[in-house]
């Protein structure tokens, strides 16, 4: 069977880190080879880079925080993400470089060619084969930011950003997908879990079958 490269995205509270668990576990029930990763912090470099860059007590600075994103990116795709599809996996990345142009162009502000500039030397060109956006209005983000938060869920430097920021975020990953409709499927992640698990398994299995 032939590798996949598979991305989720969308902005905090869309749920998708828990579909990349259930589709992870449903794939491996059909018997395919699937590694789960995640940015930052799919690396051990890269789990020391989320503890500095989401700590909500450190003050990162904003190009810092971009550049520090940039160099975990380098380390996951040259160590874990191109040893696996080159192995035949299944990866799949909670957050890749769309997250970059998304939070630290849209929401940070940084100038779309820095971006770009930056995504292409961390990835060496490797881009999703599928990227998923699970999207969500943000009031409805910050409810749900809010509700985990109340269970004890500790709050992160991107989590207390205002609701403008996160608006710009959400509108970066509309029109991500908007400019490419062959890689990228937007998910209405506003409803229960298992509707958007339903949506997920929709796109991704005729997808995976067609790579047979």
């Amino acid at each position: 069977m032939a590798p996949a490269f598979i991305t989720f995205e969308g902005i905090d509270g869309c749920g998708k880190s828990t579909q990349l668990r259930m589709l992870a576990s449903e794939l491996r029930l059909r018997g395919r080879e699937v590694v789960t990763t995640r940015e930052p912090g799919g690396t051990p470099l890269g789990t020391r880079v989320r503890q500095l860059v989401l700590d909500a007590e450190e003050q990162v600075d904003p190009l810092a925080e971009l550049l520090l994103y940039a160099a975990d990116r380098a380390q996951h795709v040259r160590t874990l993400v191109r040893p696996a599809l080159d192995s035949g996996h299944v990866v799949l990345s909670d957050r890749y470089a769309d997250a970059t142009v998304a939070y630290q162009g849209a929401g940070r502000g940084f100038p779309d060619e820095i971006v770009s500039e930056l995504v292409v030397l961390a990835t060496g060109g490797l881009m999703p084969d599928l990227t998923l956006i699970f999207d969500l209005p943000v009031d409805e983000s910050q409810r749900r930011a809010h509700r985990r938060t109340t269970k004890g869920h500790q709050r992160d430097r991107l989590d207390a950003e205002d609701a403008a920021f996160h608006t710009r975020v959400r509108d970066a990953y509309q029109r991500i997908a908007a400019a490419e409709p062959e890689r990228v499927r937007v998910i209405d992640a506003a409803g229960s879990v298992q509707e958007t698990q339903a949506q997920v398994m929709r796109i991704v299995m005729p997808f995976l079958e067609a790579r047979r």
